[in-house]
């Protein structure tokens, strides 16, 4: 193979691997699918043909709050500071560390001080899916 073969070839080569140019609709379109539930980013990059990083880079730029639906956006939670006390709980009361969660469709979750953390955040996104 002569010297002006090899750059031939080494020209096509690098032609094939052209920089893609992707529109922020695209963008954002690709990175919504890695939003939904049991989505794999490695999976939609290589659909897409893209590496992975570049979608995690994406993901930041954009911002994945604003590409959730409205019902998982992350809201306050209404709260009323009143004057009256709330009457003493002894330690040794069973009701000591004692939580209540009131969701936004009336659903009540009642906990004591020691769930774990994990396992109420999953009974609470399955309650607001409803």
């Amino acid at each position: 193979m002569s010297v002006t073969e090899r750059e031939g070839q080494a020209a096509s080569d690098s032609a094939g691997r052209r920089r893609r140019l992707w529109s922020d609709d695209e963008k954002r379109q690709i990175v919504a699918e890695t939003l939904a539930p049991g989505a794999s980013v490695s999976i939609v990059a290589r659909r897409h043909d893209l590496n992975a990083n570049m979608l995690f880079t994406w993901r930041r730029q954009i911002g994945t709050s604003a590409l959730l639906p409205a019902g998982d956006a992350m809201t306050f939670v209404p709260a009323a500071i009143t004057t009256e006390a709330a009457p003493p709980v002894s330690p040794e009361s069973p009701l000591a560390g004692r939580m209540e969660i009131v969701l936004a469709d009336g659903d009540r979750i009642i906990t004591g001080k020691d769930v774990d953390a994990a396992a109420l955040a999953r009974v609470m996104k399955v309650l607001s899916r409803r």
